[in-house]
């Protein structure tokens, strides 16, 4: 009863976690044609947010998985370009939550930069600060330098704004040095305007000038130029730098040809404001006033259509400045009256200086009001500026802290991995130089085999000289003894016979009889000089054949493939110099060698006999595995067979194929072309 409830049990359980999974399919699913439908450009905005919301909800109801994180990753991109600000905060701030749960060090990063970009959306830069100051920790731990750099330029423009220049300065250069390694030209042209900027606040106006040139270079080699107008942007950046080095003609020059752009002014109009402006103020400055009072009117038009409350500020005062120079008081205390208050209700206190500074010069009598609140707001601003680079630095010093300490770890186990990766290469290196002696001493007792089988060889050709020379020497002795000896007997036996002819005596008879037992001695006599040269002459001519039976023989002892040897006996080996002799046993000899090492043979032949061209043959033939013969060999012996060969005037030719054995063919020429039979 027990196992048929366990049964039950299972497969109820089997079944439903078989539905879970069915139910999940169809909510990814589900998840996945919302966000195609997110995507799709045929629906309207409003359809889309739709959409993006619906694949939102089904996210938010199913358990944290990478799944989720993925998901719900894609719905906050999707609400960046929907702009839906609100949305991406919640979301972003869940996915944060979740990814710290999962310890996801890659989703925690991007929830980290995400919230970044929302609260400098929001202009609450100190917060935006602390986000991208974390995101870009992460980043560089998981060594993603393509979202490091962009965190990096992100960062770097929130610290321009918070006025922090040198550290804008360090994390753009950052930013810059990697992005400029990529084709991402886009943020490689942000990463220069925004490090001109921060070089001209610097007062490294040199600095700031290339910088600004270069961003122009990227826009015209990209080809980034939009309706934002980048190159005009530039050209605007480079005139304001001229204008703080009071070079007013290059300053109007650069303004001038950002105006000469096409539909700038219909196209981003505030920045068309802000050039005209300029333009205005720098002919100003250089006491060009003629009708710059309409391009002054003509921008905070703009300015004011725009709602731009700090532009409307610089307009007002250069306004005032304007009819200053013109001896207008009454109008440049009312435009700078209206700088001070536009700065006030728009919560401006850097523009508010600005503005409290320039009513100081147009307004004598309320000079001293005016002086004091602007060292008030100054100071104000300056301790504000003062505790937010102190944040910022403990931020930093933080973020520093936390990298000395994964640096040091990193450190500790680099050194531990240093240490086991020496100790296994000491260990390494002991067993290759144990093994390179082994090689060595077998090597030395190879080659020291082979010196004394040279050797050897070497004493037995040095043998057959001698026998060489003694054959002359027997010959020129047996010459002497034929002439010297019988023939001089022989003579005299025949002169004694002519005198014995003429007598018939007892005495005569007796005396013919003693003359043919010395005919009989000299028979005897001429018989053994005969076999003397027959037998010296069969050990001269086998004296080179028994050393190749003998390692013929050898060969069989050492190998238990079938060997058929067949030497012919029409072969005058006296013919072939010592040097021929030794060239072909040594190529017989490697290629037995081969042969024991690789061939795995069944069967050998080795045959020396001649051609009809009198000429003597080598020929070895293995039926084992072969070898690829346009593969080069790494060793010697082949090449040693060859130089041996050519050494004796012959040819060699050596035959093989894979699994079709091998044949070594090697021809050289007789010293003579009459062959004994």
């Amino acid at each position: 009863m027990k196992k048929i409830f366990f049964f039950l049990l299972t497969l109820l359980l089997i079944s439903c976690n078989k539905n879970n999974k069915n139910a999940d399919n169809q909510t990814a699913k589900k998840i996945d044609l919302y966000l195609k439908n997110t995507l799709n450009n045929k629906y309207s905005e409003k359809e889309q947010s739709l959409y993006n919301d619906k694949a939102t909800d089904l996210i938010l109801k199913i358990e944290n998985s990478v799944f989720k994180r993925n998901s719900l990753d894609l719905v906050i991109d999707n609400y960046f370009y929907l702009n839906q600000w609100n949305k991406y905060d919640k979301l972003s701030k869940e996915l944060l939550n979740i990814s710290r749960s999962a310890k996801d060090t890659v989703h925690l990063a991007k929830a980290m930069r995400y919230q970044g970009n929302y609260y400098y959306k929001e202009g609450i830069l100190d917060s935006s600060f602390y986000f991208y100051n974390k995101s870009e920790f992460f980043y560089n731990k998981l060594r993603d330098y393509n979202s490091y750099s962009v965190v990096l330029l992100k960062k770097g423009i929130v610290q321009l704004e918070l006025n922090d220049f040198f550290g804008a300065d360090v994390s753009l250069t950052k930013a810059y040095n990697i992005l400029k390694k990529t084709d991402d030209n886009q943020r490689i042209y942000a990463a220069l305007n925004s490090l001109g900027t921060v070089s001209s606040e610097l007062k490294e106006y040199d600095r700031a000038i290339a910088n600004y040139k270069n961003a122009l270079e990227i826009v015209s080699k990209a080809k980034l130029e939009t309706t934002e107008h980048q190159s005009a942007n530039c050209y605007n950046n480079i005139g304001l730098v001229y204008l703080e080095l009071k070079n007013y003609k290059s300053a109007i020059f650069y303004f001038t040809k950002a105006l000469s752009e096409n539909n700038l002014k219909k196209e981003n109009p505030l920045l068309y404001s802000s050039v005209i402006d300029n333009l205005a103020y720098s002919k100003l400055k250089n006491n060009d006033l003629k009708n710059i009072n309409k391009l002054f009117f003509e921008s905070l038009t703009i300015r004011d259509s725009l709602n731009y409350s700090s532009y409307k500020v610089l307009t007002y005062i250069h306004l005032s400045e304007y009819f200053f120079k013109i001896n207008d008081i009454v109008n440049a205390k009312k435009y700078s009256l209206n700088a001070i208050e536009t700065a006030k209700i728009s919560n401006l206190p850097y523009y508010s200086i600005a503005a409290l500074k320039q009513a100081t010069l147009v307004d004598k009598e309320n000079s001293a009001e005016y002086s004091e609140d602007y060292i008030r707001i100054s100071d104000s601003l300056q301790l504000v500026e003062r505790n937010s680079k102190d944040r910022f630095a403990r931020l930093q010093l933080e973020t520093d802290e936390i990298i000395k300490q994964k640096d040091d770890l990193v450190e500790q186990n680099r050194d531990i991995l240093n240490y086991f990766m020496g100790t296994m290469a000491f260990v390494g290196i002991l067993f290759f130089m144990r093994a390179q002696r082994a090689r060595r001493r077998e090597l030395v007792l190879t080659q020291s085999q082979q010196r004394a089988n040279e050797e050897l060889y070497k004493l037995i050709i040095s043998q057959q000289n001698k026998l060489d020379e003694g054959k002359v020497f027997e010959k020129n002795r047996i010459a002497k003894e034929l002439h010297d000896g019988v023939l001089g007997r022989m003579f005299g036996l025949r002169l004694n016979l002519d005198g014995l002819n003429k007598r018939t005596d007892e005495e005569a008879v007796e005396e013919r009889l003693r003359y043919l037992e010395e005919l009989k001695t000299i028979e005897q006599d001429l018989r053994e000089i005969s076999h003397e040269l027959s037998r010296e002459k069969f050990v001269l001519i086998n004296n080179f054949v028994a050393i190749v039976n003998g390692l013929l023989e050898e060969q069989t002892k050492i190998n238990s493939a079938k060997l058929t040897t067949l030497i012919g006996e029409n072969i005058d080996w006296d013919l072939l110099s010592n040097t021929t002799k030794i060239n072909l046993y040594r190529i017989l000899q490697e290629s037995l060698q081969n042969i024991n090492k690789y061939a795995n043979a069944k069967f050998i032949k080795v045959e020396f006999k001649k051609d009809k061209k009198g000429n003597l043959i080598l020929n070895i033939v293995d039926d084992g595995e072969g070898y690829d013969v346009k593969k080069k060999s790494k060793g010697i012996g082949m090449k040693n067979m060859v130089d041996r060969t050519h050494e004796s005037d012959g040819t060699i030719e050596i035959k093989s194929e894979k699994d079709k054995g091998t044949q070594v063919l090697v021809v050289v020429p007789l010293e003579h072309k009459t062959i004994k039979v």
